[in-house]
């Protein structure tokens, strides 16, 4: 499953089967987890950002995502938040994805996590611009221990490039 597939679906309380609101991002750590979710509705004049926790992530699937209970929704400082996919200061989305020998693989265009699995980061869609995407299809870099996230861009393990796979469901398929 992509994150970018869930950017927008609705969360639902499961005690009382009350619409929340809808995904409006995700929040990762350093260790390619997802730590929980962000729900769009910042209210006005607020600093804060509703979150919530992935423990207190019940299930979810394609169409839906269900949290233990209004409770579970809390205020966080972005400032608080380490990572995230979409928005906000350390997104990952179109962060180059770099070897530590100095080649560009391309950009972060979508995350992979397995939903069997939980939050788990599986692997990156990297983009190497529209004209190649159309050509070649958008490339999947399988998630290792060794990759990290630096300050403007993810360093990969030299020959990473070897390693690149053609995405699933990518834009020529």
């Amino acid at each position: 499953m992509k994150l970018q597939e869930m950017i927008g679906l609705a969360v639902f309380d499961v005690e009382n089967g009350k619409e929340i609101g809808k995904i409006h991002d995700f929040i990762l750590d350093e260790n390619w987890l997802i730590i929980g979710l962000e729900i769009e509705g910042k209210a006005l004049f607020s600093s804060h950002v509703k979150t919530v926790s992935w423990e207190d992530i019940e299930a979810y699937g394609e169409d839906a995502v269900m949290i233990r209970s209004v409770e579970a929704v809390q205020k966080t400082d972005p400032d608080n938040i380490p990572f995230t996919y979409l928005l906000g200061r350390r997104k990952l989305k179109e962060m180059q994805v770099i070897t530590e020998d100095g080649i560009m693989l391309g950009r972060i265009s979508d995350v992979y996590f397995e939903q069997e699995k939980g939050n788990t980061i599986l692997g990156l869609e990297i983009s190497d611009g529209f004209v190649s995407d159309l050509l070649e299809g958008r490339k999947w870099l399988p998630c290792t221990t060794e990759m990290a996230i630096g300050e403007s861009a993810v360093m990969v393990p030299p020959m990473s490039e070897q390693r690149l796979e053609k995405a699933i469901n990518s834009v020529n398929g």
